[in-house]
């Protein structure tokens, strides 16, 4: 697997998935192993894409200092990618908490990107956060679930801030448009894949100042693409609508059916919608 160092040293990993035009994606969790983007449901056969592995993730190697782990320090690494790739300027994808670092390198580095792709985002570093009740409204969509039952008991217990282990094990649905074989398949991998030292380390102290970030963003003139699910409990779409809304150039699309990992749960409509945002006219 290619890699490159970070300016601390570091040494990264990236995987490679087709040919074209590059898009340099930075996966969630946060901190979790890039395998769980595959290649975004058929993404890579219209783009080249470049998926970074988190240092402490996925092949990329654990930092000798820790606190490099706030989502703030990160940003250097995708510097450190692009310098590595001899990129001028490139579109760029982030999932989740990945998009907190690709948002926060946009702004700082506006100059080098093209197009940014957020995909059912963290809002974190803009000052967002669903609230319970907004949450509650997602759960109420998928009442016809045969699953139904048992997963809005264990919200209700974590909302009420007595939630187990296994409420959150059991909340896991919640987060797929469907509960089939793949999305179980889905889920269980990815409770391997996160370094949970490393995703406590991402939200530590200093790791997000939201009132430099929401300025930087009015300022940001580059196209955006913020796509939300349309019963992703995670960061449900009312809250995306807001943080779309923060952008000057910003496209919102909300995937039907979709939950937190659209590209599992109607590949087509994701990809098409993807593609369309970079490869199309963004006058």
């Amino acid at each position: 697997m290619p890699a490159f160092a970070a300016a601390d040293g570091t040494e990264l990993a990236y995987q490679v998935h087709g040919a074209g035009t590059p898009l340099i994606c930075v996966p969630g969790g946060p901190m979790q192993d890039p395998a769980y983007l595959g290649d975004l449901g058929g993404l890579a056969a219209h783009r080249q894409l470049i998926v970074l592995n988190l240092r402490g993730t996925g092949q990329s190697a654990v930092p000798a200092d820790p606190g490099s782990y706030r989502c703030d320090r990160q940003v250097a690494d995708v510097s450190a990618l692009r310098d590595h790739l001899h990129l001028g300027s490139f579109d760029l994808l982030g999932h989740s908490a990945g998009a907190n670092i690709a948002l926060q390198y946009a702004v700082r580095q506006p100059q080098r990107v093209g197009k940014l792709a957020l995909i059912t985002p963290s809002a974190r570093a803009a000052g967002l956060e669903p609230d319970t009740e907004t949450r509650r409204q997602i759960v109420k969509l998928r009442h016809g679930e045969p699953w139904f039952a048992g997963a809005a008991a264990a919200f209700d217990r974590i909302a009420g801030g007595a939630g187990s282990d296994a409420d959150w094990e059991a909340l896991a649905p919640f987060f797929y448009g469907r509960w089939d074989a793949a999305a179980q398949a889905h889920s269980a991998a990815g409770e391997t894949q996160a370094n949970e030292a490393a995703a406590r380390g991402f939200a530590a102290d200093g790791a997000f100042d939201p009132a430099a970030d929401r300025e930087a963003i009015a300022a940001f003139g580059a196209p955006v693409l913020v796509l939300a699910g349309s019963v992703d409990l995670q960061w449900p779409p009312q809250v995306l609508a807001r943080f779309a809304a923060m952008f000057p150039a910003a496209r919102f699309i909300v995937q039907p059916g979709a939950g937190h990992y659209p590209w599992l749960d109607d590949a087509g409509s994701f990809v098409s919608a993807v593609t369309e945002f970079l490869d199309g006219d963004s006058s």
